[in-house]
């Protein structure tokens, strides 16, 4: 368990009243102590640095040994997620715990100890946590009592769960989702029907949080975020699986809503909350219709969760990065060509030495951005979007570096830098490609609509 962890909550053997009441004391603990007086050091200290070495060790000692195994069996690790669960880091008291950091470092620095040891099996642990938050952030305390423990299972039986935003035409495009909630007040229940892709846990989920338009007329503000329930809900469907060109031991897969039942209380927030910001959204398109009003961009279940996000994910490339430059500056130091260690080239070291600098200033970005994001100071620039950009750049450059150096053993399966590069390219591409999020970092600095 965290070293800074005293007790751990048995989620799933307490009475629900007491998981809501946990659930709550742990918001209540994260607001309380968000506050821009909360002090920034690019030093960690003393309970940081146990908590990454404690990561870093269950990376070193489970993680990595394992990587190259799961990789090539394209499966989900459910055996080191149950050693994640044993140890207390696969648990909501942990993720607690590292958001509850007043400095908002303890996370990004988590993160990346464990995708230091692999991206594949890293995400398959991380996972969850993107439907986790998005409950979190947006649920009643209810909500947040029940479905937080169901999300992560017992150490016995773990479990897993699935945020489910994109759709076959709709990725960086949010705008375009079209998977519909119809609420049946007869049976009051929610009915959704669509088609989920590229879900990360989706399908082998026992709780998925699906993103789904309730008002299409209001674009973005008409979406919500439902509970699905994969053992109680009907019409829910795994599609199919993705075969991915990296994170391999991450399952992606389809997911398939038809006229799917849920209870009117399964919408995340509420049923009656929902009505209120229908309502209201409905207003301000009217107000909008008028000649010379002002627009605004309004917040999203989807992007609201991505933008939260974003920092985390780029802790996650800097893992993988770290990982390719380690590996790499260690062979320069071994390997011979012509009679002297390739790293006294001029050419190798300079390169390693751009690595280094590149990972340190990649780091420096999501750190601030996990800071301001954590203590409440609005991203002015777009600095979580300037955070994964620069992250997820740097995690490619890096690990193809990586192979240069190690020449044609870098290209070969018997070394792990190929495996690195595979894993770190989709950190250009998910949660906002990086072309989307040089469009958010231009819009920001701009004041500008910039298509």
């Amino acid at each position: 368990m965290p070293p800074t962890v005293t007790t751990q909550a048995s989620w799933t053997e307490g009475p629900e009243a007491e998981a809501e009441a946990q659930a709550q004391s742990a918001k209540a603990q994260f607001e309380s102590t968000a506050s821009p007086e909360s002090g920034f050091s690019p030093v960690l200290n003393q309970d940081q640095k146990d908590i990454r070495d404690w990561v870093h060790g269950f990376a070193a000692d489970v993680v990595r040994p394992a990587a190259r195994e799961w990789d090539e069996r394209e499966q989900t690790p459910w055996l080191i997620i149950q050693e994640a669960a044993k140890i207390g880091l696969y648990s909501f008291e942990s993720l607690a715990q590292f958001y509850a950091d007043p400095t908002g470092i303890t996370l990004p620095v988590a993160f990346e100890e464990l995708f230091w040891g692999d991206g594949g099996i890293g995400m398959a642990i991380i996972g969850t946590t993107l439907a986790v938050s998005s409950i979190f952030g947006q649920g009643t305390g209810e909500q947040i009592g029940e479905w937080i423990p169901r999300c992560f299972g017992s150490v016995d039986e773990p479990k897993v769960a699935a945020f489910c935003s994109s759709e076959p035409n709709a990725g960086s495009d949010v705008s375009a989702i079209r998977c519909t909630a119809k609420f049946d007040e007869a049976a009051n229940e929610w009915v959704l029907n669509g088609q989920k892709a590229w879900a990360t846990n989706g399908g082998i989920a026992d709780v998925h949080v699906i993103v789904a338009s309730v008002d299409r007329e209001l674009g973005t503000r008409g979406h919500a975020a439902f509970l699905v329930p994969m053992s109680e809900a009907t019409g829910i469907t795994e599609g199919s699986k993705v075969s991915k060109h990296g994170l391999r031991a991450s399952h992606t897969a389809d997911v398939f809503l038809d006229d799917c039942r849920i209870p009117a209380e399964y919408v995340l927030g509420g049923k009656e909350k929902l009505d209120e910001r229908l309502a209201a959204a409905r207003e301000r398109a009217t107000a909008l219709a008028t000649p010379g009003a002002k627009r605004f961009t309004p917040s999203n279940p989807s992007m609201a969760t991505f933008e939260a996000s974003r920092p985390a994910v780029g802790a996650q490339a800097l893992g993988i990065a770290r990982a390719a430059y380690e590996y790499s500056l260690d062979y320069a130091k071994e390997r011979e060509q012509f009679k002297r260690k390739i790293i006294q080239n001029q050419s190798v070291a300079f390169t390693l030495a751009r690595m280094k600098m590149e990972l340190d200033a990649a780091r420096l970005l999501v750190w601030r951005a996990s800071w301001m994001a954590r203590n409440g100071i609005h991203f002015q620039n777009a600095e979580g979007s300037m955070s994964k950009l620069k992250a997820g750049e740097v995690a490619v450059w890096v690990t193809e570096r990586a192979i240069q150096i190690l020449g044609g053993n870098g290209y070969t399966r018997e070394f792990p830098v190929e495996r690195w590069h595979r894993d770190a390219k989709l950190y250009d591409i998910f949660e906002g490609t990086a072309e989307v999020q040089q469009l958010v970092i231009a819009r920001a600095i701009s004041g500008m609509r910039i298509e």
